[in-house]
């Protein structure tokens, strides 16, 4: 077994959160948890104990807890946690009112603010009452198509501080994205900046916010605040200036709705693999419980920790990050370009604002690792403590560089999970070693297992599908407008019933580290960003020489690219003026992210008896594998088109 890159030092561990917790629970428990892998089976043998622990370790805030934690526990879904609490979201992360700092914000070069707890107090404040007095009311939904400012944070604190729902997009989706989303959901308002900055330029969203109100009916109100220049809402219906909307209000002390433990918060999307995305309701209590645990216990997160993650509002990480005012942490917010000026810009930044806990995507590493850069001779780095990297598995490579290139004495900590759970199946630790190309530990409290084609568990060292075979309190309460839950079931528990399958193929390890191999079904993966196949489908079948197309993800130089096939109308040879007409409209429906590093044309695509397109036999045949159940296809001959296609082995 190779040798650990990184071991905590005896004085890291005596001092981190997760020793403590640990001691604590061992009386509790009245055993003595000699590693880490007694107290994860400890965790998941004794649920209710260890959730009751994380409550009462993280002094979590409500009005009742109620004498039951699990309800139903044998039933997945069906259990309920904490059926008899009551509590407020928002509460919980501004437990603070002190001068303290809450949070400092970059734009790219452009703006940089800060802001201490009580102003954070403040800001919610104001704009809870201005939210209620435009009729919100708990349960409503709220919507931000925003950057990642400060006034997003403050609109999702003053929405769930009256128990409204909260879901956002970042400003980069097209509108036809925007409206696949928030038009399901029937928001009453609509947050959104007037631009927003990327790569040194200026973005306007105004335009793009008017189209999108004038299709959402259920709008009441549209509030834009100022960010690349002063605001407007000059021809917005409904519309209004932040400052203008909060200002007949006072700050004072916020009336928090206390409301049930699976009460909802948030409104997430899926990927939208077979349609428009999936709109997936977490819950206030499941989503504060799982990130406490996350943030103190496996991030090490504390008081006045500067604590920083790498990403958009349209992504869970952010959702992820912002709980980190809950542990009482300083949130380190950055919108814009990461490349911005160049590649020194994030380390820069870790300087610049005394980042403790910086949290990035895999993909961003092997970014700086492939720009032959050395943060470690050019930066201080002397407040880093841990990096956190997800979005795709980190390669081994990118371990080395961390270690080499980086900082030398730091926690490199790859986690996994997803929109799906608001949280991690596995993560990091920061007690025990760090080795390559592993993440280090399963999650406390989730019953992580191994399964085969069949469903039985698997022993270490062999890969399958991850899964989770007991109840967890982030798992989503229910899905939009899915009353017989079958959606959700579908989701996550068709293919062993009652056991959470998570689509990812993995392994555990000898000594319980995990490590990822990729996804297990047909989501596009690149940079570490979930795609779904439908979204590009919606946009590149619009154009009008486009009869239909297929798009794969291929295993390209460590990462994923994503391979768009057309078949045009008859007659019709792809040039370089539709490739650009595709890619502009694919850019500027969803985000560029969703723009395939290559489109290609075939002459036919493969599709089942009953005529849907076959992705995983496409995929397969692009990586040279065998295609099961060829019998299926009412057309197989069209794989051949596939075979051999000398543009996918270059660049």
């Amino acid at each position: 077994m190779p040798s650990p890159l990184w071991r905590p030092s005896p004085e890291r561990v005596a001092g981190a959160n997760i020793t403590a917790f640990s001691n604590a629970v061992s009386e509790l428990a009245s055993a003595r948890f000699d590693d880490y892998r007694a107290l994860h089976r400890w965790s998941i043998e004794n649920p209710e104990d260890f959730w009751n622990a994380v409550w009462d370790h993280a002094g979590v805030i409500a009005s009742e807890r109620g004498g039951t934690v699990l309800h139903d526990q044998d039933k997945m879904p069906g259990a309920r946690w904490f059926p008899d609490a009551k509590l407020n979201f928002a509460e919980n992360l501004l437990r603070r009112r002190d001068e303290g700092s809450a949070v400092v914000f970059r734009g790219e070069d452009r703006v940089e603010r800060t802001l201490s707890y009580a102003a954070l107090h403040k800001e919610v404040s104001r704009l809870s009452q201005a939210l209620r007095a435009t009729g919100v009311r708990p349960g409503d939904r709220v919507a931000g198509y925003v950057p990642n400012t400060p006034e997003a944070l403050i609109a999702m604190l003053a929405t769930t501080a009256i128990g409204g729902v909260w879901t956002s997009c970042s400003p980069d989706f097209g509108v036809q994205g925007v409206l696949d989303r928030f038009g399901q959901i029937e928001p009453k308002v609509l947050f959104s900046a007037e631009g927003y900055f990327y790569n040194g330029k200026r973005h306007d969203s105004l335009e793009k916010v008017k189209t999108i109100r004038d299709k959402l009916p259920t709008l009441n109100q549209v509030v834009v605040f100022p960010y690349t220049r002063e605001a407007a809402v000059d021809g917005l219906e409904d519309g209004a200036v932040w400052r203008e909307f909060v200002e007949p209000y006072v700050p004072g002390d916020i009336d928090y709705a206390r409301l049930p433990f699976n009460h909802p918060l948030y409104i997430m999307f899926s990927s939208g693999t077979t349609g428009v995305p999936k709109c997936i309701v977490h819950g206030a209590g499941g989503t504060l419980l799982q990130h406490l645990k996350e943030h103190r216990l496996h991030a090490d997160v504390k008081r006045d920790d500067r604590l920083f993650y790498f990403t958009t509002c349209g992504w869970m990480m952010w959702n992820w990050l912002v709980s980190g005012l809950a542990s009482e942490a300083c949130l380190v917010l950055y919108d814009g370009s990461p490349f911005y000026p160049d590649g020194n810009a994030m380390f820069d930044f870790i300087d610049h604002a005394g980042i403790d806990v910086f949290g990035t995507s895999a993909k961003f590493i092997d970014a700086v690792a492939k720009a032959e850069l050395s943060p470690r001779d050019t930066h201080n780095l002397g407040s880093l403590r841990s990096i956190l990297s997800t979005g795709s598995p980190l390669m081994p490579e990118s371990f080395d560089f961390v270690y080499e290139h980086i900082k030398s004495d730091v926690c490199l900590s790859s986690i996994s999970g997803g929109t799906d759970l608001m949280g991690c199946f596995a993560l990091g630790n920061p007690t025990l070693p760090v080795r390559r190309g592993e993440i280090q530990c399963k999650a406390l409290g989730m019953a992580v297992e191994v399964l085969d084609d069949q469903g039985d568990p698997l022993p270490p060292g062999r890969k399958g599908e991850l899964a989770c075979v007991k109840p967890f309190p982030s798992m989503p309460i229910y899905f939009w407008r899915d009353e017989d839950e079958s959606t959700y079931r579908k989701a996550y528990f068709e293919k062993v019933p009652g056991v959470w399958c998570h689509g990812d193929y993995v392994e555990i390890t000898e000594h319980d580290g995990v490590i990822i191999h990729g996804r297990s079904d047909a989501v596009l993966n690149p940079g570490g960003v979930r795609i779904g196949t439908a979204e590009i489908y919606r946009q590149a079948e619009r154009i009008d020489e486009v009869v239909e197309s297929i798009v794969v993800g291929q295993q390209w130089k460590g990462d994923v690219r994503v391979v768009l096939f057309v078949r045009l109308r008859d007659g019709l040879i792809l040039d370089g003026d539709l490739v650009w007409r595709i890619e502009k409209r694919i850019r500027d429906n969803t985000t560029p992210r969703h723009v395939p590093a290559k489109i290609l044309q075939v002459d036919d695509i493969p599709r089942t008896k009953s005529g849907k397109i076959v992705e995983l036999a496409v995929r397969s045949v692009v990586h040279g594998e065998s295609v099961k159940n060829k019998e299926a296809l009412a057309n197989p001959e069209a794989l051949e088109l596939f075979t051999g296609r000398s543009e996918l082995e270059t660049d």
